[in-house]
């Protein structure tokens, strides 16, 4: 029982050696350094250092919670100041040169983005044709409206879809002929794909997509169609100052949404606010460049070392959901699902009912991974193999893509960064396929399976499954781990 006491004793004094009370009088150790109290108020200099903190903390936590707003602010931009994109223009991705500024592009299909305001037009109509297109209209929260195409309402037989801006009034009576939905933004985003493996027929079905202001319904003008012919440019949320300059923008544009006041709040004292000017001192942009920095890790960790309990998509491999919202509109019963939304939207863009890979034999499935079969990340001067086995359960297609950990965009390699079952690739006589990334070509290997990569740097992959079928489902079907070629 003695030992016990003075067990207890020590173990006491240890704790409150490292626990330290807040004094009336004298320095507190802290993560912040020390701070100093006097007569129980923080010193001039405390009173500095702690509102340093807070606007920091603060920051950086804004920086997450405003990851896909950002995105959708600096594509938007992109198409109007690199591409020359109108309000309702339509931009085409069609080859994967045209997407190197996209991120987690698919390499295999073409896309079709637009990203209209509607405060300029009043409702708008986004009229979709018939045939093998997938997609949604989302708000700038990346919140789907509802899914478009094959994975729609209309199911790909073509239709109209009529968008109601936050401030606009009911049309009653509800106009027929029309899938009609209202978007708490201004901003919104029309994203399609084409799905057709002829890839002609696939383009000339995007070209087909149109929007208009609905008070022009009886005579519509059709959206020009746009291709980024050999143009750089970056669909990724800008860096340092100039992302909280494009978050104060949005800010500026939109109309708030009651479940970001505590947030928007809290980027008041960042001077970022309705209705005002974003003019920080040098003090406040020496804080804001080092939260984007520091949030920018901070997304990393969040996206490709996730801490979410379930992540794994089998128990014993390192392929992970890298879509691991519960709901497309980020919504659990009790919070909103902010960092499950800040580890897909800093990767990625957009979220649609199709793309939660929950459809049997439509939509998609993405399964990521960033490390090799020993749980190393993945290291672009490395070679690398992986088996993939017979059988993929797919209705369509499968992919395998090469992505930059730093762009989150296609591998810049000078070379096609993608290999799919609709390339001309080489199969084993059992049907299994074997894939192989490096530097160079790996001796004696069929380099129509091979992806360059970039020594001195990382990356990571999306395995896509295209209209996923039981055996994904019921997990009879596993996808081995990448491992190190020897």
């Amino acid at each position: 029982m003695k030992t016990t006491c003075i067990a207890f004793a020590l173990f006491a004094t240890a704790i409150s050696a490292h626990a330290q009370e807040l004094p009336t009088t004298g320095t507190l150790d802290s993560r912040l350094g020390k701070l100093e109290v006097e007569r129980g108020f923080p010193s001039q200099d405390t009173v500095k250092k702690l509102y340093d903190a807070i606007d920091f903390q603060r920051a950086c936590q804004t920086y997450l919670w405003a990851l896909p707003y950002t995105s959708m602010g600096e594509w938007q931009r992109e198409q109007r100041e690199t591409f020359d994109a109108g309000n309702l223009d339509f931009v085409d991705y069609i080859d994967y040169k045209d997407k190197l500024g996209l991120l987690t592009a698919n390499a295999t299909t073409p896309y079709s983005m637009a990203f209209p305001n509607i405060e300029k037009t009043g409702p708008i109509v986004v009229e979709v044709p018939a045939g093998a297109m997938a997609g949604g209209i989302l708000d700038f929260w990346e919140r789907p409206l509802t899914d478009v195409g094959q994975t729609g309402p209309e199911k790909g037989a073509g239709a109209k879809f009529l968008i109601l801006g936050p401030n606009d009034k009911e049309i009653v009576p509800a106009p027929e002929g029309y899938y009609v939905f209202r978007s708490q933004t201004n901003n919104v985003w029309v994203a399609m794909r084409g799905l057709d493996s002829d890839l002609n027929k696939a383009r000339a079905l995007c070209e087909k997509l149109t929007i208009y202001p609905y008070s022009e319904r009886e005579n519509p003008t059709h959206s020009e169609h746009i291709r980024p012919e050999g143009r750089p440019w970056t669909g990724e949320q800008p860096r340092g100052i100039k992302y909280w300059e494009m978050l104060a923008k949005l800010v500026n544009e939109e109309p708030p949404i009651e479940r970001d006041r505590i947030m928007l709040a809290t980027l008041v004292p960042l001077g970022i606010q309705k209705g005002k000017a974003f003019q920080p001192d040098a003090r406040l942009k020496e804080i804001l460049i080092d939260a984007a920095n520091v949030g920018e890790l901070m997304a990393r960790c969040n996206g490709y070392a996730k801490r979410f309990p379930g992540s794994k998509v089998w128990p014993d491999k390192k392929w992970e959901y890298s879509l691991f919202l519960k709901a497309v509109n980020q919504e659990v019963p009790n919070y909103t699902e902010l960092d499950e939304r800040a580890s897909w939207l800093y990767e990625a863009v957009g979220v649609s009912e199709g793309m939660m890979g929950k459809i049997h034999g439509a939509g998609q499935v993405y399964l990521e991974s960033q490390k090799d079969a020993n749980g190393e990340w993945l290291d672009g001067g490395k070679n690398y193999t992986l088996h993939v086995p017979a059988d993929v359960p797919v209705k369509q297609f499968w992919s395998f893509t090469v992505y930059d950990n730093e762009s989150r965009c296609l591998i810049d390699s000078g070379s096609y960064p993608d290999r799919s079952s609709r390339n001309d690739i080489v199969t084993n006589n059992d049907g299994t396929v074997d894939l192989y990334f490096g530097p160079e070509p790996p001796a004696g290997k069929p380099e129509k399976n091979w992806i360059k990569t970039l020594p001195g740097k990382g990356w990571f992959t999306y395995f896509r499954l295209y209209a996923p079928t039981e055996p994904y489902f019921d997990k009879s079907w596993v996808l081995p781990d990448i491992k190190v070629m020897k």
